[in-house]
């Protein structure tokens, strides 16, 4: 069994090592979850019902509501992430994987992923689940910038509960840098290192000088885990952190038509417990600091486990979660929640247990 990571009082000890669920002061009841288990999360989404137009859904050229641009399509509609009803069914859905942390994706001060940071960790913070950072290249990013941006979060949302703090390693929180060999000088970051553990995006042992620790987001490359096994060894020998990410496929045909990006297909389940085979087996680097899933709700990519719709619209041509893991028909539509919860169980050694429906762990009335 991996060793404890945290030990900060009794409710903590509970949900790291015994896997229970605790009632908190609110009422609500926060289940077990991993925090070294990582969701790549996006709060980019907007509806004219909240943000007063459509947002990221019409990509491709698409129409919402209807009409959207992902190849499938959510169990909750073109909804909105300000919505705060909707992030509390994710923090729901987020419990009932097992993982405990969504790495949510910001695009610089003042943006609209930004403006969505506190109702999430709001959210976040009622049922448990921790909220670390996806630092995207955002237009005249810098490695200077890069600083600004980690001392600017700490400092505005270091106060929340949900903010990630990570007790193995200083209780620093975590930052991952996407598309970090865009920028060739990272001696910059040195300045945040006391607080933060900055992850670069890459496997290249030779890009990485300054950074904490590395990590691969893309779900294609996570089926062969090209360099990982040479990754994990320079982060163990040096200290820094390696949190493969793994997927459960990839498609991007409707929001990007005309790409030639490959499609890596879901093959009923089998394309995600191949990467999560890859990143916990010592063949391929084995014993990951973290693991980080690519992703919670990247519709744009079709990577999501977040539950699809079984029955989408018709006349559109979308895919569906059907079979996956012998699922079909409503319970195919959280069938990759809860196999991410059973790789938590295997990841972490601990005794997981089953979601359990009367929390609010299912799906919202449609």
């Amino acid at each position: 069994m991996r060793m404890l990571r945290s030990v900060a009082g009794l409710l903590v000890l509970l949900l790291t090592f015994g896997w229970v669920s605790v009632p908190v002061a609110s009422g609500v009841v926060v289940q077990a979850v991993a925090a070294d288990v990582h969701l790549f999360y996006y709060p980019w989404y907007g509806s004219p019902s909240v943000n007063g137009s459509y947002r990221h859904w019409q990509q491709g050229g698409r129409t919402p509501p209807k009409d959207i641009g992902a190849d499938f399509y959510p169990v909750l509609g073109a909804y909105d992430s300000a919505d705060t009803t909707m992030i509390d069914q994710h923090m729901r859905w987020v419990q009932r994987s097992g993982a405990g942390t969504i790495v949510t994706s910001w695009w610089g001060q003042g943006s609209y992923e930004d403006n969505a940071v506190p109702a999430l960790l709001a959210a976040a913070a009622r049922h448990g689940i921790k909220v670390a950072w996806h630092l995207e290249p955002y237009s005249g990013r810098t490695a200077d910038s890069t600083v600004a941006d980690i001392n600017y979060i700490n400092y505005r949302y270091g106060g929340s509960p949900a903010f990630h703090r990570d007790a193995a390693h200083g209780n620093r929180g975590a930052f991952y840098v996407f598309e970090s060999l865009r920028i060739t000088d990272w001696t910059a970051i040195e300045q945040v290192k006391p607080t933060s553990i900055v992850l670069a995006q890459t496997t290249d042992t030779s890009k990485v000088a300054h950074f904490g620790g590395m990590y691969t987001y893309d779900g294609i490359a996570g089926a062969t885990a090209p360099g990982w096994k040479n990754a994990s060894g320079f982060c163990k020998a040096n200290g820094l952190v390696w949190a493969p990410s793994v997927a459960p496929g990839y498609i991007d045909d409707r929001a990007v038509p005309g790409n030639t990006t490959p499609t890596l297909n879901r093959d009923n389940g089998a394309t995600y417990d191949k990467q999560w085979s890859n990143a916990l087996n010592p063949a391929t680097g084995g014993a990951p600091t973290w693991v980080s899933v690519t992703s919670f709700n990247e519709w744009h990519e079709g990577s999501i486990i977040e539950p699809a719709r079984s029955n989408p619209p018709v006349g559109q041509g979308y895919l569906t979660f059907q079979g996956a893991y012998g699922q079909t028909g409503a319970a195919a539509e959280t069938a990759y929640l809860d196999r991410t919860r059973y790789w938590v169980q295997r990841f972490t050694g601990g005794s997981v247990p089953p979601a359990n429906p009367s929390l609010g762990e299912g799906r919202l009335p449609l």
